[in-house]
């Protein structure tokens, strides 16, 4: 007990007294930055793969595309992120001679791989959405795309909204492996105070800590959208 009271006091004082605190901070911004900006970027790419996927494929052209967004899902969806990172900042990046922060590398690759995962959950929300409800958007004179946007798709948010509150989760606790491409993340920011005293325990149970009370926060947040929306459906 006291070996483990002496370790936590190490830890401490690196943190509160050492500075360590500041790269917690920025570690934890820079999660939080990543797993935020992702999402949203997944969000528009996979509503529009999705949409493409669930269109009549009467026309060549869409009938390319959906050819198209089923390669890119199908590329994303079948290799881990963590390779992702590493050919999109060592491979990808030298060959089109493009210099980008390993942050903004790890917000790109975390928005298109969050797009193909999102897109098969906006697509399963989109046919989950009674079909007369297209029907009725095309009677009244609405486009396509019109309809899908301001009548279907509103209401498939609403049945995929838990679904994409764990891809968000999901999202938070894979930015661990961004480190990979040098961006300080919550881990690089922990393993750096734990290489300070070469004690790894305490820093570590910290950093489980956090993610435990960001995953909760993210729960709460995604109950109380639930029953907001739940409440508004009631008060038609």
């Amino acid at each position: 007990m006291n070996g483990f009271m002496f370790k936590v006091e190490k830890f401490f004082d690196i943190l509160l007294n050492k500075g360590g605190y500041k790269e917690v901070i920025e570690g934890l911004q820079n999660t939080m930055i990543i797993a935020v900006v992702g999402l949203l970027i997944g969000i528009v790419i996979g509503t529009l793969i999705a949409t493409v996927r669930v269109m009549p494929k009467y026309k060549a052209a869409v009938r390319v595309l959906d050819k198209f967004c089923s390669f890119y899902v199908g590329l994303f969806r079948g290799t881990p992120m963590v390779v992702q990172l590493l050919v999109f900042y060592y491979v990808m990046l030298p060959l089109l001679d493009i210099k980008m922060s390993s942050v903004l590398v790890a917000i790109t690759v975390f928005g298109l791989n969050s797009g193909a995962y999102i897109s098969e959950i906006m697509r399963g929300g989109i046919l989950s959405v009674d079909p007369g409800q297209m029907e009725g958007g095309r009677s009244v004179g609405l486009s396509y795309g019109t309809t899908m946007l301001k009548i279907v798709i509103p209401q498939a948010v609403k049945n995929i909204l838990p679904t994409m509150g764990n891809e968000f989760i999901a999202l938070v606790k894979e930015t661990s492996v961004v480190s990979f491409v040098g961006a300080k993340d919550l881990y690089l920011a922990f393993q750096s105070i734990g290489s300070g005293t070469y004690e790894f325990m305490v820093p570590y149970l910290a950093m489980a800590i956090i993610y435990i009370v960001i995953v909760c926060l993210i729960t709460l947040l995604i109950r109380v959208m639930e029953r907001r929306l739940a409440k508004s459906d009631r008060g038609r």
